[in-house]
């Protein structure tokens, strides 16, 4: 038996593949693209902030389907996150997906007829953002696991090789720590974590 969540998956897929981000919108001239490049391998201190936003550090990074997915979130529920992580002064952690980890959940949605609904990507968002400036030495513990609580009041818990297990019970590695912005860190990792 297929499994069901409520959700139009069509329309989901379509927006999901066809999005990019308008570079002219969100990005700032004169601004390089070196900062998405720029993870510190020293996980031991937290690195000063940087120059670029977390939108701007996502963009220029190359993070199209997380963009698209921001952008996709405020256009159906306006919910203001690409504001907040473009212009926010408030600090955040962002726990950052690759395209080839939303490539394998897209695959995942279509293989298991899983249907999405906006408030479910916006859901899955805020699993990946925790309030305040985690650096991995506050993320990851030297020992044993740390619970990181999210924006969406729900946590996953993260060990000591920098590996994350999220509610639905998959692993995903943070493979690019401490990418510093103007308004927080990003981790980059392997796989879109789910609350679910």
């Amino acid at each position: 038996m297929k499994k069901k969540i409520f959700l139009p998956i069509l329309a989901l897929a379509i927006v999901l593949v066809a999005v990019s981000c308008d570079k002219e919108e969100f990005s700032r001239e004169n601004r390089g693209s070196k900062a998405a490049a720029g993870a510190t391998a020293d996980l031991k201190k937290a690195p000063a902030p940087g120059e670029l936003s977390i939108a701007e550090i996502a963009i220029e990074g190359g993070f199209t389907q997380l963009v698209g997915l921001l952008q996709f979130v405020d256009a159906e529920l306006n919910a203001g996150l690409v504001d907040l992580f473009l212009n926010g002064k408030d600090q955040y952690t962002v726990f950052a997906p690759t395209d080839e980890a939303f490539a394998k959940l897209f695959a995942f949605i279509e293989e298991n007829e899983v249907v999405v609904t906006p408030e479910l990507v916006l859901d899955i968002l805020l699993y990946h953002v925790a309030e305040g400036r985690r650096a991995a030495n506050s993320v990851v513990p030297p020992t044993g696991t740390r619970k990181i609580t999210t924006l969406l009041e729900k946590t996953f818990e993260v060990n000591s090789k920098g590996e994350i297990k999220d509610l639905f019970g998959q692993t995903a590695k943070i493979t690019g720590p401490n990418v510093s912005a103007s308004n927080g860190i990003i981790h980059i990792i392997d796989t879109v974590i789910l609350p679910l």
